[in-house]
């Protein structure tokens, strides 16, 4: 954490930031995210992941001509990950920032952000506030690395006694705790609002396109931290999340990609730190809930 008078001094001329959207059937979400983005960013590349919808054209009609849009269409969808990557090659600027198109920037969020690269020359990623419409704070902005035991631990209500025993039960989602007054040092942050320095990424390497949706940003923020880059969370940059529709409508697709991540991300990261019996039972646990949220889903659709 940084002192508010340090906060308040830095430089309001700041370096110029590309931001890459990945857009996917987002509807009319898209237009406002360009819209809120645009008076602060001239360099905004738009990755198309095959929208059967009326976003990508909406988007065009709406600012015609801008030559601060860029597009780029895919024939398929090719997952998340490798359309952030596809994104990045066509980026002008030192500051990326990848941001969900059922996102909108608030007053002063990208300043603020920019700012915050500001503190320390090692910090590589920095993620804004994710609120919902009504300005409450939504969980993953702000995290701590999911590990298989802190996992285990949510699943069976043991963070409840973090408060007695906060080393051993600890909970990897902070956003229940007190929302910090200035940017601060976190393990992980949401892939819906991610800015990250050009340098950092040379280093890092760029998203894991094994994951399709999910987890890979998680993914990434292991890495950063590995290659020794600070990640910061940035609690006076607010961006409204509205969690988009699309994933509302295949809510089986979107679980099953979920846990495939999860997966991934556990055996890449923890397989050499757990025994392979405890890895069998994680896995084993993170199918057996995907099954159980898909006979939620399955249930509501048969009653409504």
């Amino acid at each position: 954490m940084i002192s508010k008078v340090l906060h308040e001094t830095f430089d309001i001329e700041l370096v110029p930031v590309s931001t890459i959207i990945v857009n996917y059937n987002s509807g009319d979400h898209l237009t406002e995210c360009v819209r809120s983005v645009l008076p602060f960013c001239h360099d905004i590349i738009i990755v198309d992941n095959d929208s059967h919808d009326s976003s990508l054209n909406a988007c065009r009609n709406k600012f015609p001509g801008n030559e601060e849009l860029h597009y780029l269409t895919n024939s398929t969808n090719l997952g998340f990950a490798v359309a952030c990557n596809q994104g990045f090659t066509q980026v002008k600027h030192d500051l990326i920032l990848f941001l969900n198109p059922d996102c909108q920037l608030q007053e002063r969020a990208l300043v603020n952000l920019r700012k915050a690269f500001q503190i320390n020359v090692q910090i590589g990623m920095v993620g804004g506030l994710l609120i919902y419409p009504d300005g409450t704070e939504q969980a993953g902005g702000r995290r701590s690395v999911p590990t298989p035991w802190r996992s285990f631990v949510r699943a069976l209500g043991l963070n409840k006694l973090a408060p007695r025993w906060p080393r051993l039960f600890e909970d990897f989602v902070l956003h229940l705790q007190p929302l910090p007054e200035f940017p601060t040092e976190v393990e992980a942050i949401s892939g819906a609002c991610m800015m990250v320095k050009r340098e950092a990424v040379a280093d890092v390497g760029l998203w894991d396109e094994g994951y399709f949706l999910h987890c890979e940003d998680l993914d990434w923020c292991m890495r950063f931290c590995q290659k020794g880059w600070t990640i910061m969370f940035v609690p006076d940059a607010p961006v409204v999340h509205h969690k988009g529709g699309c994933s509302q409508k295949r809510p089986i697709f979107i679980e099953w990609h979920k846990h495939k991540g999860m997966i991934r991300f556990y055996r890449k990261f923890f397989r050499q730190q757990y025994p392979g019996i405890l890895m069998w039972l994680v896995t084993v646990g993170v199918w057996s809930r995907f099954v159980v949220l898909s006979g939620m889903h399955l249930l509501k659709r048969i009653r409504s």
